[in-house]
């Protein structure tokens, strides 16, 4: 799949999860640019982009993710 449709999906996801239509995700994109993100977000975050993508995140990928850049590396990685 390709970064682009990646990042298409994840601003889906991220739109839905946070109920916020205006959102737009850049590769530089952090928890603290988005109001809501915190830890039950990201929970939830990572279940639904694990379904939606059909991956499994392991713990210290999640751990260590510093954006939404490395996120999509991490998903296209594992598609």
């Amino acid at each position: 799949m390709a970064t682009d449709e990646i990042y298409g999906k994840l601003n889906k996801i991220f739109r839905d999860v946070f109920d916020d239509d205006e959102i737009v995700l850049t590769a530089e994109t952090t928890a603290d640019d988005i109001e809501d993100w915190d830890s039950l977000a990201q929970i939830t975050l990572i279940t639904v982009i694990e379904d939606e993508f059909g991956i499994r995140f392991a713990a210290s990928e999640i751990s260590s993710l510093q954006n939404v850049g490395e996120m999509v590396e991490v998903i296209a990685k594992k598609q």
